[in-house]
């Protein structure tokens, strides 16, 4: 199963944005570890964007800027939104307000906790009717979601946008259910070979082992066992360096193994 790579975004501590990722990832003695707050979602409705909260904002600036990178409308593009914890922060306040007598949910919390609130506010925010789907695989959830958006591209023979989040969870969960850091990445994929980006991607899944492949430096390493999301770190580094390699994504029950060809058309950023 192959697709191209058209564009990817990167966003979390000392990675804010693909332009700074890339050279991070290139060398990571750049790395500052500096906290990178989320733009905001401008391209939500006002409404919608006091109602959205961290996740989605996080989520939304990913998926915004693969897709400008790419130069696709992303009101046509099909998407699929990867999340391992949801939105635990609501979660949180939910059932803080159901252990409080006289508490009451709010409806905006409500709707937020759902797990594919994500793909539903980016829907809303470009007026769009194409697919948008939301997945949860907890530590497998990038590996998952790649797969999914992949093998999706590959079948209906359209580009599929890949957004993979996740941001710590506050309260006693948080406690049982450590997430340390703050991470999101998004790729554009595409099944048109010919197409200009940054690699193909050749995957091919295998049930030997669900181990995948961690980044060289240590700092960036522990950053991608402290969020599930960054279990893509080794990959997004080889579309950086323009590295041609194998890499293994850990998936549920085995891994993808996943040639990278650097395209001889690359897209201009």
């Amino acid at each position: 199963m192959r697709v191209v790579v058209r564009s990817a975004s990167v966003w979390g501590r000392g990675l804010p944005g693909w332009a700074r990722a890339a050279e991070v990832l290139r060398d990571p003695t750049l790395w500052d570890g500096v906290s990178a707050v989320a733009p905001v979602a401008t391209h939500l409705p006002p409404n919608e964007r006091r109602r959205a909260g961290p996740v989605t904002r996080l989520a939304l600036a990913v998926a915004q800027e693969a897709c400008t990178l790419a130069q696709v409308d992303p009101a046509e593009v099909s998407a699929l939104f990867a999340s391992a914890n949801g939105d635990g922060g609501v979660i949180d306040t939910i059932l803080k307000a159901l252990c409080t007598p006289g508490g009451d949910v709010s409806p905006t919390q409500f709707h937020n906790s759902v797990h594919n609130a994500p793909a539903g506010y980016w829907t809303i925010s470009h007026g769009s009717i194409a697919p948008a789907t939301a997945v949860g695989g907890f530590d497998w959830s990038f590996g998952q979601g790649l797969l999914k958006a992949a093998a999706e591209a590959v079948v209906e023979a359209h580009p599929v946008l890949f957004v993979a989040y996740d941001l710590p969870i506050p309260g006693p969960i948080g406690t049982v259910r450590v997430t340390t850091e703050t991470f999101a990445c998004a790729m554009l994929l595409d099944p048109d070979l010919s197409a200009p980006g940054l690699a193909s991607l050749d995957m091919t899944y295998a049930a030997t082992t669900d181990e995948g492949d961690d980044p060289d430096n240590p700092a960036l390493r522990q950053l991608a066992h402290e969020n599930p999301a960054a279990r893509g770190l080794a990959l997004l580094g080889a579309l950086a360096r323009q590295d041609e390699c194998c890499v293994r994504v850990a998936c549920l029950n085995g891994h993808l193994k996943i040639e990278v060809r650097p395209c001889s058309t690359v897209q201009k950023f």
